[in-house]
């Protein structure tokens, strides 16, 4: 197993995701609520350990 470069830079809402070759995705997060650009899913976190998501149609 090898050692992965990931970074995270938080912009308010906005959070940009970066990796050993550059650039990965953005991701908005408000409140329970967040979508990632290269997933292309809705996420809604719930209670407890739990989340809902919706993929990519």
């Amino acid at each position: 197993m090898g050692i992965i470069f990931r970074r995270t830079w938080k912009l308010g809402p906005l959070r940009l995701n970066f990796t050993q070759g550059g650039f990965s995705s953005w991701s908005l997060k408000i409140g329970r609520w967040s979508w990632n650009s290269r997933a292309r899913a809705h996420r809604v976190d719930l209670p407890g350990p739990f989340s809902w998501k919706q993929d990519k149609r």
